[in-house]
């Protein structure tokens, strides 16, 4: 086997062999990194499996990278990800000739995935993750958005106190309960309430006029 009988190797190789084929998933290589990548996950394969063994161990660390894939393109939680990530550290550990050679390798599939973050202060970043960064984004925009727009209903609605503001304390509104805060005056839970001002998730509330009379 040459230079790969040192177990050092493994970690070189499976280094290598992630580092590239990661980077190709977050970094607009043209396909380079891929075959790069490909290219040294097949010798490690290679090197140390029967034929048959070769085929379902490159076939497991490749549906790993493909769950990645997926995690990234469609779901973007991070599940399907964890799961191809293990995947990947199966195949490499499971096709090593010893124990030392394979914790050799798993290492190097962690930190060639983690060195692969690298490439994306060099190369332009996939489209695939701009859109993804893109869309959280306006999610979160939109979401923030419309929770200002329900507040901002408010505005001169009136409801009950449901507990004593003093000054700050919960109000009733249609059914629906907010906090709130009255402009430094004390007002007693069942008290009438009228919203005067709302700001962003902020609402300042005063006591009805006609209520305070009677």
């Amino acid at each position: 086997m040459g230079i790969l009988q040192y177990d050092w190797v493994s970690f070189v190789i499976t280094f290598l062999g992630t580092l590239f084929l990661i980077g190709e998933l977050l970094v607009n290589a043209r396909g380079i990194f891929g075959i790069v990548g490909l290219g040294f996950i097949t010798v490690y394969f290679y090197s140390f499996l029967s034929p048959s063994m070769f085929i379902i161990m490159m076939f497991i660390y490749l549906i790993g990278l493909i769950l990645i894939i997926i995690d990234g393109k469609l779901i973007n939680d991070g599940t399907l990800a964890t799961i191809g990530g293990v995947c990947m550290i199966i195949a490499v550990g499971f096709s090593s000739p010893n124990w030392v050679a394979g914790l050799y390798g798993i290492i190097g599939v962690i930190l060639g995935s983690a060195s692969s973050l690298f490439f994306l202060k060099a190369f332009k970043r996939r489209d695939m993750w701009s859109k993804i960064t893109l869309i959280d984004q306006l999610s979160t925009e939109a979401g923030y958005n419309t929770m200002n727009e329900t507040y901002r209903n408010l505005l001169n609605e009136e409801g009950i106190a449901q507990t004593d503001m003093r000054p700050v304390g919960t109000i009733n509104i249609d059914g629906k309960n907010y906090s709130a805060v009255s402009n430094g005056q004390w007002i007693e839970r069942g008290a009438s309430i009228i919203v005067e001002a709302v700001d962003g998730t902020k609402i300042l509330v005063a006591k009805k006029i006609n209520e305070e009379k009677t």
